[in-house]
């Protein structure tokens, strides 16, 4: 049969995905577009990133808060001193109501794409030739093969699997990544996380707070390697307040199978500057150490699509590949690995196709903030204390921190753990970047970032009234430290 012809096809159906192929539908009619999903709609975020994690982060926080009842003066009926929190933790509970809300986010993804027209193709797709595709269906049956106009992928990564010696002397169920890890239905005896990056670091605060203990075994001399130094120390410095154990600047040496102390596992690491061996033991042991892009399902080669020697496919500005009407979208085209930045390249794509008489937009120079969610959360927008002079040489750059603890609604509410970091031009009053470690990190940040958008000076922010008590009123003193 001869390869049916779409106007556009998205190649996976990740945060953009489902948004552009509305768009385009709208734009050029019915049958104009087809999507290719392998697994299923709203890739990673909405079925085992973003919307399944935080709702078991919340599931934590509410395990934390119950524990800390006498804190505020509030009395358990059980408390933990009499039961540890892990047998109070009902994990098929949290599991569900996981399982439920993406269930729900999802479904409102396709009931979009079904009203809007949009036609989705359940297999895998490759490319056998110049904006050409087969792709195999997901439930068997013949290979079909479509060609476009366009061709827009959005196919995303995965969690890269352990390169470790002795894993497979390891029961396999054991072995976790960021996806197996939510379908637990205990909570693990205790956990060993390789990764002191966001995901291993979030997962480990998780069940921690779900009453697992957790050891934390990273490379890096430092956890979260893009912070400065100064936040990386103090996350660290709550995690193992929490409980968490932390090793770092080590290297993985080999995994071996033990019963020792009712563990299944065993860890073997060492100092990666030399030294003895160390090991741990544990019930369940979490690969948290990178994702791969899903390129290597996809024979860019036969497409004319050039990648990196990680299989990241290379871009312009853009968002165009090597290949004439082939465009990437989110993760697959490296770094920076958020939902809100694949968002970012729908709308894009959207203006720059559908909008010709608009400026074109790019990816050249645009904010990427971020929130990392241990407790308290990790916002950041802008750069860094150990990148400013170096980004912007002969300004003259200052640097303010001020304690959470110095925070009015951060005591009243007893959740004082953090800092707030700035970097600002001294000269301009330009805010250049922000952290804030404290209890809803995220949302400060946020505001920082609007401030930022709109070109407000920090003696602005320094100056104005905020209502009495907020977390955002901090935003008057935190200028008053300036370095």
């Amino acid at each position: 049969m001869a390869p049916r012809h779409f106007k556009s096809i998205i190649l996976g159906s990740g945060q953009a995905a489902p948004p552009l192929a509305q768009a385009l539908v709208a734009a050029h009619g019915k049958d104009s577009t087809l999507i290719i999903e392998r697994a299923l709609i709203g890739g990673t975020c909405v079925n085992y990133g973003c919307t399944p994690t935080k709702t078991m982060v919340a599931s934590g926080r509410v395990a934390y808060l119950s524990n800390r009842g006498g804190d505020y003066g509030v009395a358990t009926a059980i408390t933990t001193a009499e039961r540890g929190i892990r047998e109070l933790i009902d994990m098929k509970k949290i599991r569900q109501r996981k399982r439920d809300i993406v269930t729900s986010f999802r479904g409102g993804s396709e009931r979009r794409l079904d009203a809007a027209g949009v036609e989705v193709k359940y297999g895998t797709g490759r490319f056998v030739g110049n904006k050409t595709l087969a792709v195999t269906p997901r439930n068997g049956g013949e290979e079909e093969q479509f060609t476009a106009d366009n061709i827009f992928i959005n196919a995303g990564c995965r969690p890269a699997e352990p390169k470790l010696p002795g894993v497979e002397s390891v029961e396999a169920a054991r072995i976790l990544d960021s996806t197996s890890i939510m379908e637990l239905e205990e909570v693990p005896k205790k956990l060993i996380v390789v990764g002191a990056g966001y995901v291993g670091l979030e997962f480990g605060h998780l069940f921690s707070r779900l009453g697992a203990k957790v050891t934390v075994v990273g490379r890096g001399v430092q956890v979260l390697g893009r912070e400065d130094e100064d936040i990386a120390a103090e996350v660290k410095q709550i995690l193992e307040q929490d409980g968490m154990e932390i090793a770092l600047g080590m290297d993985t040496v080999r995994l071996e199978k033990t019963d020792e102390d009712g563990m299944n596992l065993k860890l073997v690491y060492k100092p990666t500057k030399g030294g003895e061996e160390i090991s741990v033991s544990g019930s369940h042991l979490l690969w948290s150490a990178g994702r791969v892009p899903n390129t290597d399902l996809m024979d860019l080669k036969a497409g004319g699509i050039d990648f990196d020697e990680k299989g990241f496919i290379k871009y312009d500005e853009y968002l165009k590949t090597s290949a004439d009407g082939v465009f990437v979208l989110g993760d697959i085209k490296g770094g920076p690995a958020f939902t809100h930045i694949s968002y970012d390249d729908f709308r894009i794509i959207k203006n720059n196709f559908l909008s010709p008489d608009l400026p074109k937009l790019t990816t050249k120079d645009r904010m990427v903030p971020y929130t990392v969610y241990t407790d308290p959360q990790l916002g950041h927008i802008g750069v860094h204390e150990h990148e400013a002079k170096k980004l912007y040489p002969g300004r003259n750059i200052g640097v303010t921190k001020m304690p959470m603890a110095w925070v009015a609604r951060a005591l009243e509410t007893d959740e004082t753990r953090g800092l707030m970091k700035a970097i600002v031009d001294r000269d301009t009053e330009e805010i250049l970047g922000f952290t804030c470690l404290g209890i809803e990190g995220g949302e400060i940040m946020s505001m920082i970032q609007i401030a930022m958008m709109g070109g407000v000076k920090y003696s602005q922010l320094r100056d104005a009234t905020f209502a009495h008590p907020t977390l955002a009123e901090s935003l008057n003193n935190l200028w008053g430290f300036l370095e």
